[in-house]
């Protein structure tokens, strides 16, 4: 072979059929994508991405036989750079939650003992609101945990608005004297 045709020979790029060559090694690819990622739901946007990148390529290859190294490669980079990107939506969403949100723990990362108290109070009430009596505990769930209406109460129970009125009365009574009896005080922010 002369100088010239070894030239043209390096020159050349071989045409590969992407979507045959992604179909064939789909398995293994997201074999490597799943272990990189962590995130099940995640892998069809790295394999589309992987898709993407292998279509529109900037420096074709040159010799087929590369092209499950060549993918390997992609996939790891693709993985790499959704867990980038996830972590910075993860970042993002931590400032915004911080800074605009009220904290759902109580003061949890602040003063250990507050949160504490305060799950300890809500276990106490949840255990006493379930040894009222079973019509007393349906009502106040259906008002307090539900948040329904006088209204809608008194229509799904088929009774009056004022018979729902005096039974929550009664039922919060009973429930006051009962949390009273096992001395569960508020827990103040």
């Amino acid at each position: 072979m002369t100088k010239d045709k070894v030239a043209d020979a390096m020159t050349q790029t071989v045409q590969v059929d992407w979507q045959a060559e992604l179909a064939g090694h789909d398995r293994w690819l997201r074999g490597i994508v799943a272990a990189r990622v962590g995130e099940p739901q995640a892998v069809d946007d790295v394999m589309q991405e992987i898709a993407l990148a292998a279509v529109r390529q900037q420096a074709p290859l040159e010799d087929a036989t590369k092209v499950a190294p060549w993918l390997y490669r992609l996939a790891v980079t693709q993985s790499l750079l959704y867990r980038r990107s996830a972590g910075r939506r993860r970042k993002l969403k931590d400032r915004y939650t911080e800074r605009f949100q009220p904290s759902e723990s109580g003061g949890r990362e602040q003063d250990p003992l507050r949160w504490l108290l305060a799950d300890e109070r809500r276990e106490l009430v949840r255990q006493t609101v379930q040894s009222l009596p079973g019509k007393d505990a349906e009502i106040l769930m259906l008002k307090y945990a539900e948040s329904w209406s006088y209204k809608k109460i008194a229509n799904t129970l088929k009774i009056s608005t004022s018979a729902v009125e005096a039974r929550l009365h009664r039922a919060r009574a009973r429930l006051r004297d009962r949390l009273a009896a096992a001395q569960v005080t508020e827990v103040t922010p």
